[in-house]
């Protein structure tokens, strides 16, 4: 008898997934430079930037880590280090021209994975989904 997963099991799975397929869009569209590590971490940039410490966090991995994959995003142009107007002695991570460029594309394949998603779920279950998952922010996300 296989056991029934967890709930955080499959939401990752689900989110997985749905990560999977905006990065491969994005290759599709000549994205080439940018591995599935680079991409996940410059998820955790906020419009205005973001410190490095702020993003290993978020990405769950060493600093040192983060540092070495900004150093890569960074000469392929995709982000900038600037100062952080808030404290001169610290500096923001931002997105750069180029890398703004992808997120109409990203934004796109989300909007077709929630069209198929509602599809297969149906208008209320998925609204169901969407309200619960929602309401589990308030609990589980740091940086809401």
């Amino acid at each position: 008898m296989e056991r029934e997963l967890p709930t955080s099991l499959l939401m990752f799975i689900a989110s997985r997934a749905a990560a999977d397929r905006i990065f491969r869009t994005l290759q599709d569209a000549g994205f080439t430079d940018v591995t599935i590590a680079q991409s996940r971490l410059a998820m955790g940039l906020d419009p205005g930037g973001t410190r490095l410490s702020v993003l290993a966090d978020r990405a769950q991995i060493a600093k040192q880590t983060a540092t070495a994959i900004v150093d890569k995003l960074e000469r392929a142009g995709y982000v900038e280090r600037v100062p952080d107007p808030t404290d001169g002695r610290a500096r923001l991570v931002r997105m750069t021209a180029r890398a703004e460029a992808i997120i109409p594309l990203a934004r796109a394949e989300e909007a077709r994975i929630e069209a198929e998603w509602e599809a297969h779920l149906g208008p209320k279950r998925m609204a169901q989904l969407r309200d619960a998952l929602t309401s589990l922010r308030e609990i589980t996300d740091p940086y809401r």
